[in-house]
């Protein structure tokens, strides 16, 4: 069944804004902070995380123009690749959107129970009940389809960049705090070395990859896109360039208003920008709008994510029922499915530092593999007349570039924690062997 090209440039470019932007910026600022002692450090791996986002948005960008399709998240890896590798992938991406939904959702949680429940009933279980009931939400608004998803996440973003706008604000509005110089600490209390500040920086890379993570979901829209070759491309630019500047800018005024050795400790960090501006009554303000934020990151990813799904449906490395739409061209199998996986997370994980590790390191392999096509479709579509589509500048250093990044983010949290990357390794080569038992079965 043929799609409708439904999306427009401002629809995508509000897609690629609300993948990225979910609550994650509100929350992993903390992390980085006392991963980095410093803020030198601090900012530099902002920075090189936005970099390395740019790098990765040109690349995604002529993915999608060259190869336009629903699914296309998917379909590159088929292409690519293998089926196999495809199943195996975007089953890995799956999970981790999966468990982003569900740590966003319970960030969200965090600050409306604040605000409408009594305190004897802020505990992890009503936090839990809240996670739940917004993707329940926002799972039924996806069945109305695409249309009316779709106006409901721009009217999101749009709340949730004048989120952020105010909350940059605070500089204007707040005392800076006293400057106090940190310093960087080593575990033997020596002088750092490079490698100390490298292995620091490898740390605050995984949370600040968590916060740019998400928009090369964007090319799963490309067979509902109108003009994909050349919409998608600057869709992603776009909001990517909206997302750095108020990344950056919103991590500055985060040091300057609640001051660099608060912040490694501090909760809630967006609410203490609001009651800066606005008193006790910005806190309730900021937690309402915060929690609308979350919603619109859930929605996208009810958007994105069964996309993915309905290509696996298509191609049969699931079953047939996955590409199964309703009268309203609402992929309604793979949506349910997602949704349901996500509430599952939910009640195993519970807390956001749980999730973060498992999540980056799943991600950090998608991204690379997903990234690395661009070499294999160049030369497949070599007969592209490149007036038409869009080919990322200074080839192929960028796509390096961001390739090696999320290859060090890896090995990072191998370093880390290496029971999330093993076991993630685990679930890569376990979907591997059920893809190939399912083609037996399936062949018999």
């Amino acid at each position: 069944m043929q799609q409708k090209k439904q999306l427009s440039l401002f629809d995508l470019s509000m897609i690629v804004v609300s993948l990225v932007i979910g609550m994650g910026i509100f929350r992993t600022p903390v992390n980085v902070a006392a991963k980095a002692q410093i803020p030198e450090l601090f900012y530099l791996a902002w920075f090189i995380g936005g970099f390395v986002a740019f790098c990765g948005a040109l690349t995604y960008a002529e993915i999608g123009s060259r190869y336009p399709v629903t699914g296309g998240y998917y379909k590159i890896f088929s292409k690519a690749y293998h089926p196999s590798i495809a199943f195996a992938i975007n089953c890995i991406v799956l999970i981790s959107s999966a468990a982003s939904v569900a740590a966003i959702s319970i960030i969200g949680a965090e600050y409306l129970s604040k605000i409408i429940l009594p305190v004897e009933m802020q505990n992890e279980t009503y936090r839990v009940a809240i996670a739940i009931a917004t993707i329940l939400l926002f799972y039924l608004i996806n069945l109305l389809g695409l249309k009316a998803s779709s106006k409901t996440q721009n009217v999101l973003t749009i709340i949730k960049i004048g989120l952020i706008l105010i909350l940059i604000c605070a500089i204007f509005f707040a005392e800076t705090t006293q400057i106090i110089t940190p310093v960087f600490k080593t575990a033997n209390n020596t002088l750092p070395s490079w490698a100390d500040y490298g292995k620091a920086l490898g740390l605050c890379l995984i949370a600040v990859s968590f916060s740019y993570a998400g928009y090369a979901q964007t090319i799963n829209f490309g067979g509902e896109v109108t003009e994909a070759k050349k919409v998608i491309p600057r869709s992603i630019i776009i909001g990517l360039t909206i997302i750095v500047i108020l990344y950056m800018a919103l991590n500055y005024v985060y040091v300057q208003v609640i001051g660099f050795e608060e912040l490694k400790t501090a909760e809630s960090i967006a609410a203490i920008l609001a009651s800066k501006i606005f008193g006790p009554a910005g806190f309730k303000m900021l937690s309402v709008i915060i929690f609308v934020s979350v919603m619109g990151y859930v929605n996208v990813n009810l958007l994105s994510n069964p996309r993915a799904m309905f290509a696996m449906g298509e191609e049969g490395a699931l079953p047939k029922v996955f590409a199964r739409m309703n009268k309203k061209e609402v992929i309604s199998v793979s949506l349910t499915v997602f949704s349901l996986v996500a509430v599952v997370i939910i009640f195993f994980a519970k807390t956001f530092d749980k999730i973060l590790n498992y999540t980056i390191f799943l991600e950090s392999i998608s991204m690379a593999s997903s990234a690395a096509t661009i070499f294999i479709l160049r030369k497949r579509t070599a007969n592209l007349d490149n007036k038409t589509i869009y080919t990322v500048p200074l080839y192929p250093i960028l796509p390096v570039i961001f390739i090696a990044a999320y290859t060090f983010v890896a090995f990072s949290i191998y370093a880390d924690d290496p029971n999330a990357a093993l076991n993630g390794l685990y679930i890569f080569i376990g979907f591997l062997i059920i893809y190939f038992i399912s083609k037996v079965f399936t062949r018999k």
